[in-house]
């Protein structure tokens, strides 16, 4: 007997690609037609707090660059400890090719939040779970990394001083004549090093993306973009390399804590059934752990993704 797949009842490729094409009409009807409820506009009033807050904070921060260029030295010589200290070297080799040094300036500035924007505005609307789990875990993150930058400023590779003769080049500068186009400069802190959160934030949308879906070409762009924005921030002397590897466990923790704090929330605020859970100051309290509306599971920190 044929084992033919077409052959066995399964609907032909055309009726795929009409079904696939049929979905996403179907979606961009139902983003064009969405109207904010009063949770969904505190997620918005939410993010768009936060963000620039935390920038503002960065940007405001009081930097001792005497202090801060030690710290950077520190961390060459750990790096030089451990058999790490690469980026000269490998900066030096992509110094030769013009094209390549604009196309890593260019992902270095639009690689970062305009990608998690985009991505997370995806999440939103089709993958609500994950989403909740990114969002928490990005807020914490980005606490945790204050933290860091407000009592520990570092000077990045491209701020150290020529005298020293390291050799780094700022690539992004010399491009664009100033390190950050288009943002303002009470959100800019040239010490803000260590950790990365280009590093960070990359890896932690990347892992959402991952787990929100089994498209084999979502995956990889989920598992290449932090490791191609790792490569980025070394090679334009943004970062050390031990900046996007401190930027692991940072993530890791806003992760236990964000799971953490949904867990205790469910063990101890489990209301009877759904509809109870949507009304009054318990749904409120699960929107801010990330608990996902409706029917969606509890039990998990991230139910099974769909397919695509």
């Amino acid at each position: 007997m044929s084992t033919n797949p077409a052959l066995a009842g399964d609907p032909p490729p055309t009726s795929q690609g009409r079904r696939f094409a049929g979905q996403i009409r179907e979606n961009l009807r139902a983003f064009f037609a969405w109207r904010p409820s009063r949770r969904e506009a505190a997620e918005i009033i939410l993010l768009a707090s936060a963000l620039p807050i935390y920038y503002l904070v960065r940007g405001i921060t009081q930097t001792h660059v005497d202090e801060s260029v030690e710290r950077g030295i520190a961390l060459i010589n750990v790096e030089k400890s451990l058999g790490i200290f690469w980026e000269v070297e490998l900066q030096s080799w992509v110094l030769s090719y013009e094209w390549l040094v604009k196309v890593l300036n260019n992902f270095y500035l639009f690689g970062h939040l305009p990608v998690i924007g985009g991505l997370a505005v995806w999440l939103y609307f089709w993958h609500r779970p994950q989403y909740l789990f990114m969002r928490n875990a990005f807020l914490i993150s980005g606490a945790i990394a204050l933290i860091f930058y407000v009592n520990f400023p570092t000077a990045p590779p491209r701020l150290l001083p020529e005298a020293l003769n390291f050799g780094f080049v700022d690539t992004v500068g010399n491009q664009y004549q100033e390190s950050r186009p288009l943002t303002p400069s009470w959100f800019v802190n040239e010490y803000a090093a260590f950790p990365s959160m280009h590093i960070g934030w990359n890896l932690l949308v990347g892992l959402a993306v991952w787990l929100a879906t089994k498209n084999i070409f979502i995956r990889a762009f989920a598992f290449l973009m932090p490791m191609a924005m790792m490569a980025d921030i070394v090679l334009t002397a943004n970062h050390y390399i031990i900046d996007g590897i401190a930027a692991l466990p940072v993530i890791f923790v806003a992760i236990a804590i964000a799971a953490g704090a949904r867990w205790l929330v469910i063990r101890n605020f489990a209301p009877d059934g759904n509809v109870e859970r949507d009304k009054g100051w318990i749904g409120w309290l699960y929107w801010i752990v990330g608990i996902p509306p409706g029917s969606e599971a509890t039990n998990t920190l991230v139910p099974t993704p769909k397919a695509a």
